[in-house]
């Protein structure tokens, strides 16, 4: 009997398999993201919890090698986080208003110039400051517009800061706990992998967040001494500025960087607007070609077009927060992806038998 031939040529079939698997994965990833979406308020102090705890936990192991037991530890860990990120945000608000009327004064300059010069439809102020709107609308999401909108979310934020402030200190007083937990909540015979797995994202994830933390301060400290050298006002604003946008890559850095320079183009000139310029690429050029290599040299190297689309992407699914959210996360999941390769990759095929003359 003459087998039947297929209706479609082996390619074909190939290509319809994969285009499937493709959209069964685009509904899995869509109906996570919208569970998410709706339980943030829960979800998102885990991630934050997560992140936090990458970066302070070899603080924490530091404190229990010392002899301190693993709760006291959690808890001093968790005081000097608060100290500290209360210290900073206390930094950086103390700067923002003493100098920020000073650069809201030098942007408004800025546009003014700009549009005096060129005298185009769309560079007036109020064009200005629509389209900045829009923009902050379009990238900001629903972290921009909710705290715009009351009191309610500015609530929600505190509730959701201090779940992950409890969050952190748990999960460092457990962190011990964690691999067997995560074992025994494996299927049988993947328990090994599962840790492993864990173990890479959270190694990408910690190297993320400490190297991230110690660029954006000497980002921010190059940037500051400079402007001071060149008496912009606002220095230690924009200098602050720069702190906070480190943590998105690339984005950040460049809005903080074009701010910087059109304060000082607004209050000094176009030389000193030039020099800030200056200044501003070669801090870039410092942390692309040597903090980067040097700090991150052991976590989870991304392609910049990579680090682009996925902050685009957590832009559209959680505004600001998914914009910070997105890297870390990504970095995570390319630390799954690089220990599932070294573990089920290919092997190179060993060389067969030699045909050697006899």
């Amino acid at each position: 009997m003459q087998a039947s031939t297929p209706v479609l040529p082996e390619a074909a079939r190939r290509f319809a398999a994969w285009c499937a698997v493709l959209l069964l994965l685009a509904g899995v990833v869509y109906v996570g993201i919208r569970l998410v979406a709706e339980f943030r308020t829960a979800v998102v102090p885990v991630l934050l919890a997560l992140l936090g705890t990458a970066l302070l936990g070899p603080l924490h192991r530091r404190l229990v090698k010392a002899g301190v037991h693993r709760s006291v530890a959690a808890g001093l860990t968790c005081v000097a986080v608060v100290a500290v990120v209360g210290g900073a945000v206390y930094i950086v608000v103390a700067a923002l208003i003493d100098t920020g009327d000073e650069i809201v004064a030098s942007l408004k300059e800025a546009a003014r110039g700009v549009s005096a010069h060129f005298g185009a439809a769309g560079t007036s102020l109020d064009d200005l400051a629509s389209n900045a709107r829009e923009l902050l609308g379009k990238f900001g999401g629903t972290a921009a517009s909710g705290v715009i909108s009351g009191v309610s979310v500015v609530g929600e934020s505190i509730a959701m800061a201090v779940l992950a402030l409890l969050l952190v200190f748990f999960f460092l007083r457990d962190s011990d706990k964690a691999a067997g937990t995560l074992r025994s909540l494996a299927p049988r015979g993947a328990a090994d992998t599962l840790e492993a797995m864990a173990r890479r994202a959270l190694r990408a994830v910690e190297g993320f967040m400490r190297g991230t933390t110690l660029i954006a301060l000497i980002d921010a400290l190059c940037i500051t001494i400079g402007l001071l050298v060149l008496d912009v006002p606002g220095a230690a604003g924009l200098g602050a500025l720069v702190f906070v946008g480190a943590y998105i890559p690339y984005l950040g850095a460049f809005i903080s960087g074009a701010l910087a320079v059109l304060v000082a183009l607004a209050d000094r000139g176009f030389g000193i607007a030039l020099w800030a310029l200056g200044v501003v690429l070669a801090v870039q050029v410092l942390e692309g070609h040597v903090l980067q290599p040097m700090i991150q040299s052991r976590t989870v190297q991304m392609h910049p077009a990579v680090v682009m689309v996925t902050i685009t992407a957590g832009a559209s699914v959680a505004g600001i927060l998914g914009m910070l959210l997105a890297v870390p996360l990504t970095a995570a999941a390319f630390g799954i992806i690089q220990e599932l390769r070294t573990r089920y990759g290919e092997e190179e095929p060993s060389p067969g038998p030699s045909s050697q003359e006899a």
